[in-house]
């Protein structure tokens, strides 16, 4: 299923109508294609990234705008943790992922995209997977479209915690 996306056009002309903080502004949406939101814990969401390295890079994104993980409280702390597992499961259940790469870029410097929302990144990893083509020919190869991911991995996100 194709779900119309304006936000494609635009990034691809370089246009940005958002201000503020980007996760700030799609923990304030509606859930669904449009913010990307999985699930929202108490302290922390999951989202997808909308420009992953590869299908199913996910984010795990504390609610508190906060510019490192030096900053967040002990609950917040271990709730990232136990939604990076969920994601973990999560990824090996739907693209049947075989490694993981999990990390957290804290400051320009470290090559972070957002800089002021501290986020951790989960990254499905196969062997032989493509993830140089984006290091190497800054190319990004994805078998499926973003929407199609989002309803995947909604499904088995929504199964794993037992929502109807």
């Amino acid at each position: 299923m194709r779900i119309w996306a304006p936000w494609r056009m635009a990034y691809i002309k370089g246009e940005t109508e958002e201000t503020g903080c980007l996760f700030c502004n799609q923990l304030a949406q509606r859930d669904g294609p449009e913010n990307l939101i999985l699930y929202r814990g108490e302290r922390a969401f999951v989202i997808l990234n909308r420009f992953p390295y590869t299908n199913g890079h996910m984010m795990v994104v504390p609610n508190a705008h906060k510019h490192s993980i030096e900053d967040l409280d002990d609950q917040t702390l271990a709730e990232l943790i136990q939604l990076t597992n969920q994601a973990l499961g999560v990824l090996r259940q739907t693209y049947d992922a075989q490694n993981f790469n999990i990390g957290i870029n804290i400051g320009e410097a470290s090559g972070a995209g957002i800089t002021d929302h501290v986020h951790l990144h989960v990254v499905p990893r196969w062997s032989g997977d493509t993830s140089f083509m984006s290091t190497v020919a800054e190319t990004r190869v994805l078998p499926e479209a973003l929407e199609e991911t989002f309803e995947k991995l909604l499904s088995a996100w929504d199964k794993r915690n037992h929502h109807p």
